[in-house]
């Protein structure tokens, strides 16, 4: 999901505290879908869980299309668009697959990384400047990995790396996103996400399919509509307050991903990896609080894009 930084400096309390409720309510919701997940994937292959999600997600979104009709596939960058679906599918498929064998704080403890990857990834590819502090912010933040991981002392499992690598593709389609954002409506650019991911996680799920039952094919359907819920209240938040007002919130996907996994699995979060999300947390905090600076200042307009 994207919101773009709203102007002013001020902002009426109601709409900060209201901003925020949203915030907690989207980390709430992003928390219920990676538990959903986690328990599914036990019985279902996570490419087909991945298609589900989108299917129950696209159903939800439905009402766009009954609102705007075809205008909002108007856009002369369809190509575009094909490229930022299928790299879309393939970080989604890599986190599904994740969650299934890994335990889901260590995944949305890792997945912090994925502003950082963003940053550098626009630097590289998009030429934005970067100064000595955001640098500083960025490699502090990838610090917090290597405590979280701990490679040398604890073998490197694959579950962490497919988190890592997803973040890594998630930050390339953020730029993506960036670029379209320059000629294609925030609306447009979600309706081809959900037209287009949703075909191409069903070829990836067919090579895999088993028929779910009826338990499953509720948590599935619990799946897509919590996500598509986690990315509208996001989106509401984003709107209702300013990005450094809400964004520290957004923390919060932790504690309610730890919570709802002790809850039904058992599993308990460690030192190392919370004071590891700690650190990659803070440092794309602050590399977000300096490109907030420089939007203001006119001279770097960026997009803030979390959640998946």
């Amino acid at each position: 999901m994207s919101g773009r930084e709203p102007p002013g400096d001020a902002r009426p309390a109601p709409d900060a505290l209201k901003g925020i409720g949203f915030m907690v309510l989207a980390c709430v919701f992003f928390g219920a879908m990676h538990v959903g997940v986690r328990h599914v994937t036990q019985s279902i292959h996570p490419f087909e869980a991945a298609f589900f999600r989108n299917l129950f997600g696209l159903l939800v979104l439905t009402p766009i299309f009954i609102t705007h009709g075809w205008r909002p596939l108007r856009t002369r960058r369809f190509g575009l668009h094909c490229a930022r679906a299928a790299l879309n599918v393939v970080a989604m498929l890599l986190f599904f697959y994740a969650l299934s064998i890994t335990p889901v704080v260590l995944v949305t403890a890792l997945a912090f990384t994925a502003p950082l990857f963003t940053s550098v990834l626009a630097i590289l590819l998009l030429g934005e400047r970067i100064r000595a502090r955001r640098i500083t912010a960025i490699v502090i933040g990838f610090a917090g990995t290597l405590l979280i991981i701990r490679p040398g002392i604890q073998p490197v499992e694959l579950g962490p790396a497919l988190v890592l690598i997803s973040a890594a593709v998630w930050g390339y389609v953020v730029v993506l996103i960036k670029s379209l954002s320059r000629t294609d409506s925030a609306v447009t650019i979600t309706a081809y996400m959900v037209l287009l991911m949703t075909p191409m996680t069903l070829v990836c799920a067919l090579f895999v399919w088993t028929w779910p039952n009826g338990e499953e094919l509720a948590v599935l359907a619990g799946i897509g509509i919590a996500g598509t819920l986690a990315q509208m209240c996001m989106t509401q938040s984003l709107r209702l307050a300013d990005t450094m007002v809400v964004l520290p919130f957004d923390f919060t996907k932790l504690v309610w991903g730890a919570f709802f996994a002790w809850l039904l699995f058992g599993e308990l979060m460690d030192t190392w990896t919370l004071v590891g999300a700690l650190v990659i947390f803070s440092g794309g905090l602050y590399v977000a609080y300096r490109e907030r600076q420089l939007a203001q200042r006119g001279r770097d307009p960026r997009i803030t894009e979390t959640g998946r």
